[in-house]
Protein backbone atom coordinates (compact mmCIF):
# COMPACT_ATOMS: atom_id res chain seq x y z
CA UNK A 1 0.00 0.00 0.00
CA UNK A 2 1.37 3.07 -1.13
CA UNK A 3 0.45 6.27 1.27
CA UNK A 4 1.37 8.75 -1.29
CA UNK A 5 -0.42 7.10 -3.73
CA UNK A 6 -3.29 6.80 -1.72
CA UNK A 7 -3.45 10.63 -0.77
CA UNK A 8 -3.07 11.97 -4.41
CA UNK A 9 -5.92 9.62 -4.75
CA UNK A 10 -8.05 11.08 -2.44
CA UNK A 11 -7.47 14.22 -3.69
CA UNK A 12 -8.62 13.29 -7.14
CA UNK A 13 -11.83 11.89 -5.62
CA UNK A 14 -12.31 14.75 -3.48
CA UNK A 15 -11.65 17.08 -6.46
CA UNK A 16 -13.89 14.93 -8.68
CA UNK A 17 -16.22 12.25 -6.59
CA UNK A 18 -18.46 11.44 -10.15
CA UNK A 19 -15.04 10.00 -11.31
CA UNK A 20 -14.98 6.08 -11.07
CA UNK A 21 -11.05 5.57 -11.94
CA UNK A 22 -10.53 7.31 -8.75
CA UNK A 23 -12.59 5.10 -6.71
CA UNK A 24 -11.39 2.51 -8.34
CA UNK A 25 -7.67 2.86 -8.12
CA UNK A 26 -8.38 3.68 -4.63
CA UNK A 27 -9.88 0.07 -4.17
CA UNK A 28 -6.96 -1.38 -5.89
CA UNK A 29 -4.67 0.27 -3.31
CA UNK A 30 -6.35 -1.46 -0.18
CA UNK A 31 -7.25 -4.75 -1.86
CA UNK A 32 -4.20 -6.99 -0.05
CA UNK A 33 -3.78 -4.41 3.21
CA UNK A 34 -6.97 -2.87 4.14
CA UNK A 35 -10.05 -5.75 2.99
CA UNK A 36 -12.28 -3.70 4.58
CA UNK A 37 -11.67 -0.52 2.92
CA UNK A 38 -11.20 -2.08 0.14
CA UNK A 39 -14.89 -3.90 0.35
CA UNK A 40 -16.79 -0.47 1.04
CA UNK A 41 -14.58 1.24 -2.01
CA UNK A 42 -15.70 -1.75 -4.18
CA UNK A 43 -19.57 -1.74 -3.14
CA UNK A 44 -19.73 1.87 -3.85
CA UNK A 45 -17.84 1.42 -6.98
CA UNK A 46 -20.49 -0.84 -7.60
CA UNK A 47 -23.22 1.09 -6.48
CA UNK A 48 -22.51 4.62 -8.09
CA UNK A 49 -20.86 3.30 -11.01
CA UNK A 50 -22.52 0.26 -11.95
CA UNK A 51 -21.28 0.63 -15.90
CA UNK A 52 -18.00 1.32 -15.05
CA UNK A 53 -16.71 -2.64 -16.14
CA UNK A 54 -13.12 -2.61 -14.68
CA UNK A 55 -14.89 -2.82 -11.49
CA UNK A 56 -16.59 -6.54 -11.84
CA UNK A 57 -13.75 -8.72 -12.72
CA UNK A 58 -11.74 -6.75 -10.06
CA UNK A 59 -14.12 -6.98 -7.27
CA UNK A 60 -15.08 -10.90 -7.95
CA UNK A 61 -11.58 -11.43 -7.54
CA UNK A 62 -11.37 -9.93 -4.46
CA UNK A 63 -14.62 -11.22 -3.06
CA UNK A 64 -12.95 -14.94 -4.02
CA UNK A 65 -9.94 -14.20 -1.66
CA UNK A 66 -12.54 -13.10 1.31
CA UNK A 67 -14.37 -16.44 1.21
CA UNK A 68 -17.25 -14.75 -0.10
CA UNK A 69 -17.80 -17.07 -3.35
CA UNK A 70 -21.18 -16.42 -3.55
CA UNK A 71 -21.21 -12.89 -3.99
CA UNK A 72 -18.25 -13.12 -6.17
CA UNK A 73 -20.77 -14.92 -8.50
CA UNK A 74 -23.08 -12.24 -8.22
CA UNK A 75 -21.07 -9.39 -9.33
CA UNK A 76 -19.58 -11.62 -12.03
CA UNK A 77 -22.82 -11.96 -13.81
CA UNK A 78 -23.17 -8.67 -13.43
CA UNK A 79 -20.14 -7.68 -14.95
CA UNK A 80 -20.36 -10.25 -17.85
CA UNK A 81 -24.10 -8.56 -18.64
CA UNK A 82 -22.50 -5.45 -19.07
CA UNK A 83 -19.22 -6.59 -20.84
CA UNK A 84 -21.81 -8.19 -23.29
CA UNK A 85 -23.92 -5.05 -23.82
CA UNK A 86 -20.81 -2.77 -24.22
CA UNK A 87 -19.34 -5.53 -26.78
CA UNK A 88 -16.74 -5.84 -25.18
CA UNK A 89 -15.10 -8.89 -26.13
CA UNK A 90 -11.95 -9.13 -23.83
CA UNK A 91 -13.74 -8.34 -20.99
CA UNK A 92 -16.35 -10.75 -21.82
CA UNK A 93 -13.97 -13.79 -22.14
CA UNK A 94 -11.70 -12.81 -18.82
CA UNK A 95 -14.96 -12.83 -16.96
CA UNK A 96 -16.86 -15.51 -18.14
CA UNK A 97 -13.56 -17.76 -17.69
CA UNK A 98 -13.56 -16.27 -14.08
CA UNK A 99 -17.07 -17.46 -13.18
CA UNK A 100 -16.79 -20.37 -15.04
CA UNK A 101 -13.97 -21.52 -12.67
CA UNK A 102 -15.98 -20.81 -9.49
CA UNK A 103 -19.59 -22.37 -10.58
CA UNK A 104 -17.39 -25.56 -11.50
Amino acid sequence: MNLLRIKILEQFLKDDPTDPFSLYALALEFKNQDSKKAKELFDQLLEKHPTYLPTYYIAGDFYVAQGNPDRAIEILKKGLALARQQKDANSTREISAALQNLED
